[in-house]
């Protein structure tokens, strides 16, 4: 799934939902807008069509019969970095976290307009297209070494001192990349967003604040008085640790 997509195939979608009407609500709207959509009703039949096609991206319902989508986006990570929009009736900052927390790559709460989740699709499908085709042409780090951590890029796994693997969802992954990207500098939270969303960041994308405190609560001795990622007042955050880089 990480391969650099055939830009004469058709981008295939997986809408994952067990209300029939918004599967089929959402099928004929994405085909009608150029894309290519499955559908399933439950976990099961999700996997078995990403078994037999290649999708280019989830949209899961957090709210499922049986094994809930939270359930399964964080089964999907284990072996995927399949980009995954998480759709749910909840709307609370918490299940927003949640969601992000468990790999998401974005987040829609219903009700919501057929045009927002469109927008968010071909957001989503950039950052991820446009990361596969730069791994393509120029030399990228399979790891970077920070405080005794590792962050291996290729598994997304963050590793600590002992060796020991840590979770990580996706949000996190990403921020910490741009961090140790750019060691020694401070970032604000506008690039920060920028950096993590580009230009399509939306209201449910201002979690940066918090972001930062969950990656320090797994990186920092004491995450109240961090050594790591520094807050640098009215100014933004700073990687104060040295990095160094494996590549390819």
């Amino acid at each position: 799934m990480n391969d650099i997509r055939d830009t004469q195939r058709q981008t295939n979608i997986l809408i994952v939902d067990d209300d029939s009407d918004i599967r089929s609500l959402l099928s004929d709207f994405l085909e009608g807008n150029g894309l290519h959509a499955f559908q399933a009703e439950n976990g099961p039949e999700m996997q078995q069509i990403l078994q037999s096609e290649r999708i280019d991206l989830l949209v899961l319902d957090l709210n499922l019969p049986g094994t809930n989508g939270i359930e399964l986006c964080r089964e999907l990570r284990t072996e995927s970095n399949l980009p995954v929009i998480m759709l749910t009736a909840k709307s609370s900052s918490l299940d927003r976290i949640v969601g992000l927390e468990t790999g998401a790559d974005d987040y829609v709460c219903k009700p919501f307009e057929p045009l927002e989740l469109l927008s968010r699709i071909r957001s989503v499908l950039r950052r991820t297209q446009t990361s596969a085709a730069g791994e393509a042409v120029a030399a990228e780090p399979v790891k970077m070494r920070f405080s005794g951590w590792q962050l291996d890029i290729i598994s997304r796994h963050l590793i600590n001192p002992e060796g020991v693997v840590v979770s990580i969802s996706g949000a996190e992954f990403r921020l910490l990349k741009i961090f140790l990207d750019r060691p020694n500098r401070v970032l604000n939270r506008d690039q920060l967003m920028d950096l993590m969303h580009g230009r399509d960041a939306g209201p449910f994308d201002r979690s940066i604040d918090l972001q930062i405190s969950r990656v320090r609560q797994k990186i920092e001795i004491d995450s109240k008085s961090p050594n790591i990622i520094k807050t640098v007042r009215n100014e933004g955050y700073i990687l104060t640790a040295p990095v160094t880089v494996d590549y390819q």
